[in-house]
């Protein structure tokens, strides 16, 4: 019962199922699944420890690098999870559209995506700055 809970939970939103999605061609950096779904790093984060938690997904932490992978050696009822959404998912519109900018993704080294990411949120906090700073005056 709790695998099937874990597995019902983290099937339960979008962006989790997305990510299983992109991952049914291979790995990706944490960097590259931060890119497509065009979220904070924490928020992917928490999304990844929930398809974790229900075995769907390892990952592998290489220096400062985290690279998921659909699970490989995962009891019966996940596989069929998985194997389940990639059958019925396929051809939703969103799934296309992510496979379209995974492929655009997948063609820069994974270092420079972050940097890029790095280079957005630090402009971010200094947009995010200014507005704080001119609503005090």
């Amino acid at each position: 019962m709790r695998d099937f809970l874990s597995i019902t939970k983290a099937l339960s939103d979008e962006n989790r199922v997305r990510i299983l999605m992109a991952l049914k061609n291979g790995e990706l950096c944490v960097c590259q699944i931060i890119e497509l779904l065009n979220l904070a790093p924490s928020t992917v984060s928490k999304h990844m420890s929930i398809l974790k938690q229900a075995r769907l997904i390892e990952g592998d932490k290489n220096g400062k690098w985290v690279y998921y992978q659909l699970a490989g050696d995962a009891p019966q009822i996940v596989a069929e999870a998985i194997d389940w959404a990639k059958k019925h998912l396929v051809s939703e519109a969103v799934i296309k559209r992510d496979a379209k900018t995974l492929k655009a993704i997948i063609k820069q080294h994974p270092v420079e995506t972050c940097k890029k990411q790095k280079e957005l949120r630090a402009a971010r906090m200094v947009g995010a700055g200014t507005v704080t700073a001119k609503a005090s005056l």
